[in-house]
């Protein structure tokens, strides 16, 4: 039946701590890198809808517009990302598709030769959730060979297309050399959840700090209204640790192929310098806040 449901949490007295820089908010940018992994109709015989726009192109025909949108962010909207993180030098997560990598072998040699972290993005963008037990078992193998091959990091966090199956975090345990995964929503913090009596720990994700809403309602008017977004979100958790509500994890999810653009990268640009000038708050690999929280909670 899957994990079971926790409405509780850690309620209304979340741990007391700091992260070890001493910052109370841990900013943790994840770059989904998605593109050459998309559904399409040469390779599925369906065409993806995370494109541009919402218009659905049905077999037999192509969507050439879509296509060719994910591939605006692997030629030129990934570079773009690239080029700002190492002009700010800021650490961040690509979570990234195993046969996206495969298909961008430039990007690859820029990732050897940095030390940002490469998240476990499924195999291909698919809908996992829909595999039985053993395909989805026989595709994050094949992920996590494909990655430490083209990258050369073992992928240590996971997470994939919307949402998991009822056997993803059950598979993540049994394959072993994982230290989290990335697939709930639930929550602002980091927490161990009980897989078969052992506990596996859950690095939260988000749907809200989240360029997606460039692409569904209630949709952003201008890249500004997405700095907005991520700025009043990190005001609010630096007020709530300064009042005694603990520290906070913010996560903030960005795609090539959106946040690539140039009018938006402006948007994240913007909000790195809010996060760079802040004494309250510093980016962080979600593999160090997996590490960080084992260390001190486990």
């Amino acid at each position: 039946m899957g994990p079971g449901r926790d409405f509780v949490g850690y309620g209304p007295k979340p741990p007391d701590f700091v992260w070890p820089d001493g910052s109370s908010v841990a900013v943790s940018i994840v770059v989904n890198y998605e593109e050459g992994a998309e559904l399409n109709l040469l390779e599925d015989g369906v065409n993806d809808t995370w494109g541009e726009y919402s218009t659905i192109v049905d077999p037999p025909w192509r969507d050439l517009g879509t296509e060719t949108h994910f591939e605006f962010g692997s030629r030129v909207g990934i570079w773009r990302l690239a080029r700002m993180f190492d002009e700010y030098g800021i650490p961040v997560s690509f979570g990234a598709c195993a046969v996206a990598l495969e298909r961008n072998p430039p990007l690859c040699k820029w990732l050897r030769a940095h030390e940002h972290e490469v998240l476990g993005h499924g195999y291909r963008w698919t809908d996992d959730w829909k595999l039985d037990r053993e395909e989805e078992r026989a595709r994050m193998r094949l992920a996590i060979e494909s990655v430490e091959r083209t990258t050369g990091q073992r992928v240590r966090g996971w997470y994939v297309r919307s949402f998991p199956s009822v056997n993803t975090r059950e598979l993540l345990v049994e394959e072993g050399g994982f230290l989290y995964d990335s697939d709930a929503c639930n929550d602002e913090l980091p927490y161990f959840a009980d897989v078969n009596g052992r506990p596996f720990l859950v690095v939260p994700y988000t749907k809200v700090f989240n360029d997606n809403r460039y692409f569904i309602a209630p949709t952003y008017g201008t890249p500004h209204d997405f700095f907005e977004n991520l700025r009043l979100g990190l005001d609010t958790f630096v007020r709530e640790a300064r009042g005694g509500y603990g520290s906070k994890l913010m996560t903030v999810g960005i795609h090539s192929r959106w946040t690539g653009q140039p009018n938006r990268a402006d948007a994240l640009r913007r909000f790195v310098e809010y996060v760079l000038a802040s004494d309250d708050a510093a980016f962080v690999r979600r593999v160090d806040v997996a590490r960080f929280w084992i260390d001190t909670f486990g």
